[in-house]
């Protein structure tokens, strides 16, 4: 790569397969897509497998001009699939077992990595033994400052396996529903199972998203901030809203805005999102829209 990578984001990509079409997504494919267009220098860390999906995958990361340097190959694993079946409109998903990016080689990201970058990750990634050992020996070796995005998947995830990522963070985003369920708290409202996450995981921040009740930051400090949710008036799907929510985030954090402005910024870009099908677009007019009153 001609310049090094201003943030590594480590996780899944896969395809969300309908009975009539495969979407490309899953979250931290989506928060690197983002990223990008939003005119960062992203490095996705993960793997594919030698198919027709992955060469898919590939083509799209070349088209959108990003790096392929973190991308794998797995010889026996097949690309990410998650099955989507409706019934009477509404969706259930089966996360398939043993994908590509269960066996994600970080190893030839290594010397990409500066000492104490900034390291994305979500949870889903780290259920394979293989994409755990690999994560744990990047942070090893580099001590990155890490913002994980907890996305609890049934069955794929554990209580305490979850907490241990967050002990390790120095961020974490999640929705108001995971925070009830990994919260010592559930009884209390929001904010106090926020601080009390914080203050148990020794955090530099909690960020929570609240749908359509917006959003809020509690940081180490004590302070708290918190954001409503944009208006939305041709609201088609909130498929992705979430990354890109994290994405500006992430921005935000990079460039050291004040939280106030990275969550209202965050908030009006997801509402953007929300204003389109799916979770990007190859449109890089968007993106330049997006950030077009950030100075």
């Amino acid at each position: 790569m001609p310049d090094s990578p201003d943030i590594l984001v480590f996780g899944e990509v896969l395809f969300d397969c309908f009975d009539d079409q495969q979407v490309l997504g899953g979250a931290p494919f989506n928060v690197v897509w983002n990223l990008k267009g939003l005119g960062r220098n992203p490095l996705f860390v993960g793997a594919v497998g030698h198919d027709a999906l992955g060469q898919r995958v590939i083509a799209s990361m070349r088209t959108w001009h990003m790096s392929l340097a973190g991308l794998g190959m797995s010889e026996n694993h097949p690309t990410g699939r998650v099955e989507v079946h409706l019934k009477n409109g509404e969706p259930s998903y089966k996360i398939l077992a043993d994908q590509a990016y269960d066996h994600i080689d970080a190893s030839q990201v290594l010397e990409k990595m500066p000492q104490h970058g900034l390291l994305y990750h979500g949870s889903l990634a780290l259920r394979g033994e293989v994409s755990r050992q690999n994560f744990q020996h990047l942070c090893d070796q580099t001590q990155p400052r890490i913002f994980l995005d907890v996305n609890l998947r049934d069955p794929w995830w554990q209580h305490d396996e979850v907490v241990g990522y967050l002990q390790q963070a120095t961020w974490a985003k999640l929705n108001e529903q995971e925070l009830a369920i990994l919260s010592s708290r559930p009884e209390s409202a929001p904010i106090e199972q926020a601080q009390c996450l914080r203050d148990e995981c020794q955090l530099e921040a909690v960020i929570v998203t609240r749908a359509a009740q917006g959003a809020f930051v509690v940081s180490r400090d004590g302070s708290v901030f918190e954001t409503p949710a944009p208006a939305v008036p041709q609201l088609i799907d909130t498929v992705g809203a979430g990354d890109a929510f994290t994405a500006v985030t992430l921005i935000g954090l990079i460039e050291a805005w004040p939280w106030p402005l990275i969550l209202q910024r965050a908030s009006v870009y997801a509402a953007a999102i929300c204003a389109m099908r799916g979770a990007t677009t190859d449109d890089p007019l968007f993106y330049i829209e997006a950030k077009s009153d950030w100075s």
